[in-house]
This record gives C-alpha cells, sequence and structure tokens, in this order.
C-alpha cells in the first residue's frame, strides 16, 4: 500500500519528495489513465489551498481539451484550444501562472470559488498530450517555486507517457 511521507523542508525539497513519490506510484504501469489519476491524487493531498487539481487530455480531431483524471467538484468537460487559461496554456504550449482569474480574458468559471490557476501543458515529443490544471481559492496562490516544482512533476509523467 502506498504511503504520503511527510512534507517539511523547504518550498523545492517538498516538491523534490512529491516528484519521488510519483515516480514509485507510475514505475512500471503503461496506463496513462491510471497514472494521471494517480498524480492528481497526489498533488490534492500534497498542495495546500487548492480546490481542484487535475487534467485536461488533448483530442487533436477536435482541437479540444477533454477533461481527465481530477480531484474536485464537476469540471467543464471540454476546453476549445485558445480559450481560457486550460486552451490558452495548450495552444501556446506554456506555463499560464493566473494570479487572479477574474482579470484574465475569456477565463471559464468551472468553480465560482477560484482565485487563482496555474496550467501546465504536457507536451511529449512535440506532441500537445494536455495540461495540467490547478485552482485555489486564494488570489496569487502560486509562485516561482511552485512553478518550478510543479514543471518537474510534469516532466515525469511525460516520460512515463
Amino acid at each position: 500500500m502506498f504511503q504520503v511521507e511527510q512534507y517539511t523542508g523547504t518550498k523545492p525539497e517538498q516538491y523534490q519528495l512529491v516528484g519521488k513519490q510519483l515516480e514509485a506510484l507510475i514505475a512500471g504501469e503503461p496506463n496513462t489513465i491510471a497514472n494521471l489519476s494517480n498524480a492528481s491524487a497526489l498533488l490534492n493531498v500534497f498542495l495546500d489551498n487548492v480546490n481542484w487539481v487535475g487534467f485536461y487530455l488533448y483530442e487533436e480531431d477536435t482541437r479540444q481539451l477533454v477533461l481527465g483524471p481530477f480531484q474536485g467538484l464537476p469540471a467543464c468537460i471540454r476546453i476549445p484550444l485558445g480559450r481560457g487559461v486550460c486552451g490558452s496554456a495548450a495552444e501556446q504550449q506554456q506555463v499560464m501562472r493566473i494570479a487572479n482569474v477574474h482579470d484574465f480574458p475569456g477565463h471559464i468559471a468551472c468553480d465560482a470559488a477560484s482565485q487563482s490557476e496555474i496550467v501546465l501543458p504536457i507536451v511529449k515529443d512535440g506532441r500537445l498530450i494536455g495540461v495540467l490544471d490547478i485552482d485555489s481559492p486564494i488570489l496569487d496562490r502560486f509562485d516561482e517555486e511552485d512553478e518550478a516544482g510543479l514543471a518537474q512533476f510534469v516532466s515525469i509523467l511525460e516520460s512515463a507517457l
């Protein structure tokens, strides 16, 4: 049985530990949905002050992101590329860290409690796989250390895809 370890130390050290736990969880498992499910659950336990953690997977024929494994309230099922924070991050293939989602033009509000958001694209061999989306009910919840730690987390996932 998997046991979540206590997270102590600096934020970078904590992200390093959660990365090692992710590696242990997904080692040898080829199923993407299973790996993303455990990844969202792990982040949901690890991160404080978040109200949604999950994945949207890219559907190439429709050019949309489709809801994947997540933790939180029910969410939007489809997001077109270029729409909202998730669609913009996917289309541009770059991290979007939004301090106040209400200031983001075209923000899609699936949960009215969300105040800030970070979205990281998942790209393997130049091909968009999807995005990791994390929402918080607190303004400006995510900083540079969160972005760096989550980028490493996504990198571990990309290597398993």
